[in-house]
């Protein structure tokens, strides 16, 4: 899905725009056993509580693409047969009526979530009249396109602290009780994918709020497919290859280079919201070490261990390796930061036998917030 077609699905989760018929859910104890089920139309709960509903719902579909909101794909065998697809389909075209794959959807979820306390399984269904536009963009009236889907929600149950508050109905002090409240989801998922802006039964889009991994299990429960390196460890990984393959051939010149080119695809393909997320392949990488003068057994180095620990053919979004607002330089003792639209500054060299960071200053030296001067007579010597 493009960061547009998230959008549009997202802006649908009020109570004015959505369809959404029915709420079911499952209140989990911390141990996965349930210790209660609901399921009741949306028109039947007060209007407050709807709209709250809705938002846990709405951010669902939130955050950076290949980060938060990872696609997942089903192979042609899987949506044929797979028993994970066929169930998210029966909830889908049960209208998440059926109570038998439901249950078994909570099960699926209970068995692989680990939580220290509480939490609630929410889902819901909605029917999306899918807008159509002619080639003047004037909006067509007459459409079939109705793309029906299921969101999930997994949510922390927190217990509230007992507090001091003012009634202004009573005009007094009065103190809170603890209770439980519902957090805002850590999990979640939307199938089927919102593609072209119809469905797209062969992808699901999973939802995570931290990209550590941590919900591997149940991504991998629910869809039967193994879940990506999670985008937290993706530099990490990608850097530990760097190190064993190419390391004594890659200069400061090679990193910034790479980070630059790096950096100016993301922030072109950022103005791009009507496509989808930005990913890179192997061979784009390869390509640049290349242009840096990386020899070419190096960069064969480089290649096989990228198959062996990513996958063959396997992509990736350099925003998962590269930050386009930060390059930093690190030793054990000292740590630099650099603007990367001026790493023209930063060049490292041997001065008197001893590798050197050397960094050209334009402007004021700040030094713990107090301006320092840099003399003339300031040279090299102490660093013989």
């Amino acid at each position: 899905m493009t960061e547009k077609e998230t959008a549009e699905i997202r802006r649908r989760l009020t109570l004015e725009k959505s369809s959404v018929s029915r709420i079911a859910g499952c209140y989990v104890n911390g141990d996965g056993t349930p210790i209660t089920r609901f399921s009741s139309l949306l028109s039947s709960v007060p209007q407050q509580e709807s709209e709250e509903l809705l938002a846990i719902l709405k951010k669902v579909l939130s955050g950076q693409p290949d980060r938060n909101l990872i696609d997942i794909g089903f192979s042609n065998d899987q949506v044929l047969s797979g028993e994970e697809h066929k169930l998210l389909m029966g909830l889908r075209d049960s209208a998440l009526e059926d109570d038998e794959l439901i249950s078994e959807l909570y099960q699926k979820i209970m068995s692989s979530v680990k939580f220290d306390e509480k939490y609630l399984i929410l889902l819901a269904l909605d029917k999306y009249d899918v807008p159509a536009y002619g080639k003047d963009d004037q909006l067509l009236e007459d459409t079939d396109n109705v793309f029906t889907y299921i969101l999930c929600a997994i949510c922390p149950v927190k217990q509230t602290r007992a507090a001091l508050s003012y009634s202004v109905e009573e005009e007094q002090f009065c103190s809170l009780k603890t209770g439980w409240a519902i957090d805002k989801p850590v999990s979640g998922f939307m199938f089927p994918a919102f593609d072209d802006r119809q469905a797209n039964i062969y992808n699901a889009l999973f939802y995570v709020k931290k990209a550590d991994g941590h919900f591997d299990d149940l991504s991998e429960e629910l869809f039967g497919t193994e879940p990506p390196i999670p985008a937290d460890s993706q530099k990490e990984i990608f850097n530990q290859i760097i190190n064993e393959t190419i390391s004594d051939d890659c200069g400061i010149e090679v990193t910034k280079e790479v980070h630059s080119k790096l950096s100016e695809m993301i922030i072109e393909h950022k103005a791009k919201k009507d496509e989808p997320s930005f990913t890179i392949s192997k061979g784009v990488i390869t390509d640049l070490l290349m242009e840096c003068s990386v020899p070419d057994e190096k960069v064969n180095d480089f290649s096989g261990e990228y198959d062996r620990v990513f996958g063959e053919n396997v992509r990736i979004n350099p925003k998962n390796i590269v930050d386009v607002k930060r390059f930093e330089m690190k030793t054990p003792e000292v740590s630099i930061k650099v603007d990367p639209e001026r790493l023209d500054l930063i060049k490292t060299a041997i001065i008197d036998g001893r590798k050197c960071i050397v960094i050209r200053v334009e402007h004021d030296v700040e030094v713990n917030g107090v301006n320092i001067s840099i003399k003339p007579e300031q040279d090299n010597s102490s660093l013989r």
